[in-house]
């Protein structure tokens, strides 16, 4: 039996985000990958000079079994306001057999309310925004599980998740073989990975940097977009309950 992954695209996402768990899931025994978004094409990832392409939209993927969801430095808001994208992930979450994220794609399953009450992690900077959608933030956690809902920290996490999910689909001598085979024994000549092990000096420089890249005159508009479609759900939800 197939076993459908499905692997969100929208504009400005951070490329490893997703190619990273692609080149660990695509070896899933009977997998088939898909890269969905709004229409079928060319996404264009934050560099702007790089394009990954969409080969379904979310409305040819009704029922994915695995669903991840990747972030971005300047166009998560973005993503949180998609409300094709949101509604999507609102009507596939309850179907999946794991509902996933990377980085800051944690917010954007936050945003379809699906981390309500639930542990996660994201992206250093992006932490304090899980409390905002309810759900708990495990800023020291690689990769944080609540059911089958599994988060991961930022960037390079997703191949560390990825393996993960390797090794609960189809076991660990499966994960094993394929750490091996893409040889994933990272030994990184600086030891700054996380905000634990920078100098104040370095973390400070590191969130400017962040900050200046994630400017965006539209983010305001976005959240404010995200909010309320949020806020219109959960009174949907509470209607459709009373009937």
């Amino acid at each position: 039996m197939t076993f459908q992954i499905a692997i969100v695209l929208y504009p400005g996402l951070t490329a490893l985000d997703v190619v990273g768990p692609y080149e660990v899931l695509r070896g899933i025994p009977d997998g088939e990958i898909r890269f969905v978004s709004n229409e079928v094409g060319p996404i264009v990832a934050d560099s702007g000079v790089l394009a990954l392409g969409a080969t379904h939209t979310f409305a040819e993927t009704p029922a994915p079994d695995l669903v991840l969801v990747g972030g971005s430095e300047a166009a998560t808001t973005g993503a949180m306001a998609n409300g094709e994208l949101i509604e999507w992930l609102r009507a596939v979450h309850p179907k999946t057999q794991w509902t996933t994220s990377v980085c800051s794609g944690s917010l954007i399953l936050a945003a379809a309310d699906i981390l309500r009450g639930h542990p996660a992690t994201s992206h250093w900077a992006a932490q304090s925004g899980l409390a905002a959608f309810g759900a708990e933030s495990r800023p020291h956690d690689r990769i944080v599980q609540s059911g089958k809902i599994v988060t991961a920290a930022g960037v390079s996490a997703g191949i560390d998740l990825g393996l993960w999910l390797v090794g609960e689909i189809a076991g660990r001598e499966a994960a094993e073989m394929t750490q091996l085979y893409i040889e994933y024994d990272p030994h990184p000549p600086y030891d700054t990975g996380h905000p634990d092990k920078a100098s104040p000096a370095l973390l400070r420089k590191t969130r400017m940097r962040a900050v200046k890249l994630s400017a965006s005159p539209r983010i305001p508009v976005d959240m404010a977009t995200t909010f309320w479609r949020l806020t219109l759900n959960r009174m949907r939800d509470r209607a459709a309950a009373k009937r």
